[in-house]
């Protein structure tokens, strides 16, 4: 009997025509080679943490939960091979066994490493690419069933399609990812008024090897997090303070708003000026990747742009009055981050230093209208979404604000011929194959 499927935020859900669960590299291939005797589509899912349709179909859904192995570390190259299903966090906690780490992170370790890097996951420092530039070899399953590895030694024109490939070329089997020396980060996180921050908005962006801010609507206070590699050994938080900090005040509070806002949407704005008044000065030491990454208890939607860094300072303001004007209130800050420029066809920073503002609205209450006006005004700075969080973009708008789209359709022809690989999703972003 066929099962719905539905991701981590509940609000996309298919109904496959069957949902089958490979252990094995030879699984996987046959499970693709099945799928295309039997006529049906295929889309691969990891931890289903995007909000988009991406891995939704009526064909056969390949679950890759029990590919999560780690099956190679090489620690005098710093490389490590994995399973594609293997989640960020298990991944991470396994490599420092090894002396290891990856340079950079996103700040959420529940997406699985095919996932994360198939839809431009990233983290936050001026000087850092996304976690997709990490990668130094990928094995793709194709819509024959064929193997294909693509790496320094074997179709190495094609690496930068298929870091941010969107599952269009084929089925991520495994993944090399480049290590570094595991390392201990500090992290600080603080109030500053918004004025301020946007003010030395780009001494902070550089200041500190990765920095963000958040900023609640309806406030003047932005809540900085700048973090520092260090040679002091890792100091975690005894587990009352680590919850009260990470569970009560960066998910239940901002639950607490939000729900009261769904009863009561007026009061949403004095909830938020409250919080945001208490919030003080914290610090965590700790292995890199505990500090990167942060709890999410609280279900919400999400979209998130890609813009020019130099239009960060302009475009935060306006991004703000829309949430402001937003119909019912927002609940919960936008978030604001910076990456490094990467080569990657598809990433939404390709050839560009660039600034991520993020907005969310939590379960339940309307998004669509907020994320239609912030939209609009990222459109402005030539915006390219994040391929797993909301947008309303289709292939015709989204072609000139890549140089290398047509590029990356070619080989999207050649490697999937007969569209085995589509879905909704994909025929809306980049267009029927």
């Amino acid at each position: 009997m066929a099962k719905e499927w539905r991701n981590w935020a509940g609000d996309q859900r298919c109904l496959p025509a069957r949902i089958e669960r490979p252990a094995s590299r030879g699984e996987l291939v046959e499970a693709v080679k099945r799928a295309g005797d039997a006529g049906l589509n295929v889309r691969a899912v990891g931890s289903g943490h995007s909000f988009t349709d991406i891995a939704c179909t009526g064909g056969v859904l390949l679950d890759l939960e029990r590919l999560d192995r780690v099956l190679e570390v090489d620690r005098e190259a710093g490389r490590v091979k994995v399973e594609a299903g293997i989640d960020l966090r298990e991944m991470n906690e396994t490599i420092w066994g090894y002396g290891l780490a990856l340079e950079n992170l996103g700040d959420i370790d529940k997406q699985t490493a095919a996932g994360a890097v198939s839809t431009g996951t990233h983290g936050t420092g001026s000087r850092f690419r996304n976690l997709s530039s990490q990668l130094e070899a990928v094995e793709l399953v194709l819509a024959d069933g064929t193997l294909m590895e693509i790496s320094a030694e074997h179709d190495h024109d094609l690496l930068p399609a298929a870091r941010v490939g969107l599952g269009a070329l084929g089925v991520i089997a495994t993944l090399t990812f480049r290590a570094i020396p595991a390392f201990t980060v500090r992290r600080l996180d603080s109030p500053l008024p918004l004025e301020e921050t946007l003010d030395r908005l780009e001494d902070l962006a550089d200041g500190s090897e990765h920095f963000e801010f958040y900023v609640f609507p309806h406030t003047d206070v932005a809540l900085l997090r700048q973090s520092e590699r260090t040679d002091e050994p890792p100091e975690p938080r005894n587990r009352a303070l680590e919850y009260g900090q990470e569970v009560v005040l960066e998910n239940w509070v901002i639950a607490t708003i939000a729900r009261a806002g769904r009863r009561m949407p007026s009061r949403i704005p004095a909830l938020s000026r409250f919080v945001s008044s208490k919030v003080g000065r914290s610090t965590k030491v700790d292995r890199s990747y505990r500090v990167y990454a942060s709890q999410r208890r609280v279900r919400f939607t999400e979209m998130e742009y890609a813009i020019p860094r130099r239009h960060a300072v302009e475009a935060i303001p306006r991004v703000l009055a829309a949430a402001e004007a937003a119909d019912p209130p927002v609940g919960f800050p936008i978030e604001v981050r910076f990456v490094a420029a990467d080569e990657s066809w598809l990433s939404p920073a390709h050839d560009r230093d660039t600034s991520y503002i993020a907005v969310h609205q939590f379960e339940g209450m309307a998004w669509e209208g907020y994320f239609r006006s912030v939209e609009a005004i990222m459109d402005e700075y030539g915006g390219r979404p994040h391929w797993g969080k909301r947008h309303f973009q289709t292939a015709a708008t989204l072609a000139g604000r890549y140089p290398r789209w047509e590029d990356f359709l070619a080989e999207r022809s050649r490697l999937d011929p007969d569209g085995r690989f589509r879905n909704a999703y994909l025929d809306r972003v980049l267009g029927p194959s």
